[in-house]
């Protein structure tokens, strides 16, 4: 009886098990069907997530620009609409660093950054509405015109913070740019060139800022850009450090030129060493190294620039690139 009892439930076992294993081979089928049909997706609107990305270095935003680096109001109209025209989709450094590139399929990422927290970038008035004519206010424009255009930057912030001296008004002003989606990175406190300088200074001048910024509306910055984009001694004492009570560890730190960025998804990706564009039409040394001439340049190279498969979950591009995924990527990766 005993012998019976073991055969029939083994027979039991083989038949209970045949269900489950054809349940799997139609959810393997499924997954398959359906990777099929998003790289066929991503072909049709040409997806290449390995592609590079701009990264627009602003600083003022003036009537009268008293440097190169200055931009008028009009000119940074023109540049928005540019950017419109182009198909590209603004997202924050924080987005860039970490992968989070959420935008429409064929669309072209672009990272707007803004250095020195000038009160040109952003002043508020005593009911809390952004001034006329300052970078967000014409950003927040151009972005109302033209829906799927997000109106969303990163400010690189000195211990000047838009012309605030009082704390309070300091925190009016970071707590407006986080409450409304821009990201705050840290721009050193003092703005001091750090090639040279010893450990201690450099994890001071970084250090420092954070700790104000934290202070003051609880946002602990994950990019930095260097001043005159120069590297300390060490290039990891810009990643992370320790200033007395504060540590802190970036994802990314931006250089002040001279190409576009590498995908966060290419091994050409150094999150030490990110450049950056210059906003300046084509003149001089920008007739070859500057905005104008570096988005005229990805517009005859589309295969260069990063194109969006409009899934954040997976990484598009042509099978032929794929010795230039980052291997931390691989279960990301949909070639075609």
């Amino acid at each position: 009886m005993l012998a019976v009892a073991v055969i029939a439930s083994g027979c039991g076992s083989e038949h209970s098990a045949a269900p489950v294993a054809t349940a799997k081979a139609n959810t393997a089928a499924q997954l398959k069907q359906a990777k099929a049909a998003k790289a066929a997706a991503a072909a049709k609107v040409k997806a290449n997530e390995l592609g590079q990305i701009p990264v627009l270095m602003f600083h003022r935003v003036i009537k009268n620009p008293a440097t190169t680096d200055d931009r008028t109001p009009e000119q940074f109209r023109a540049d928005l609409d540019r950017l419109v025209r182009d198909d590209y989709v603004p997202i924050t450094a924080a987005e860039f660093v970490t992968g989070k590139i959420d935008i429409p399929a064929g669309k072209h990422p672009v990272v707007l950054t803004f250095d020195d927290s000038s009160p040109s970038q952003l002043t508020l008035d005593e009911m809390g509405t952004v001034k006329a004519d300052t970078a967000v206010a014409i950003l927040r424009e151009v972005a109302a015109k033209h829906p799927g255009f997000r109106p969303v930057a990163t400010f690189y912030v000195t211990r000047d913070m838009f012309g605030k001296t009082v704390r309070e008004e300091q925190a009016q002003a970071l707590g407006w740019l986080r409450d409304n989606g821009f990201d705050i990175g840290n721009h050193t406190r003092d703005h001091v060139n750090l090639r040279g300088r010893p450990q201690k200074d450099v994890e001071e001048q970084i250090g420092a800022i954070q700790k104000q910024i934290t202070s003051l509306v609880n946002v602990k910055p994950i990019t930095l850009a260097l001043p005159y984009g120069n590297q300390p001694t060490n290039k990891e004492w810009a990643m992370h450090g320790k200033f007395g009570d504060v540590t802190y560890r970036n994802s990314g730190v931006f250089l002040a030129g001279y190409t576009p960025a590498p995908s966060p998804f290419s091994k050409s990706f150094d999150p030490m060493g990110i450049p950056r564009i210059r906003a300046m039409d084509k003149k001089g040394d920008c007739v070859q190294f500057c905005s104008i001439a570096w988005l005229d340049w990805l517009n005859h190279n589309p295969d260069m620039r990063y194109t969006s498969d409009g899934d954040v979950r997976t990484v598009a591009y042509p099978k032929f690139k794929t010795p230039f995924l980052r291997t931390s990527f691989t279960t990301w990766s949909l070639p075609y």
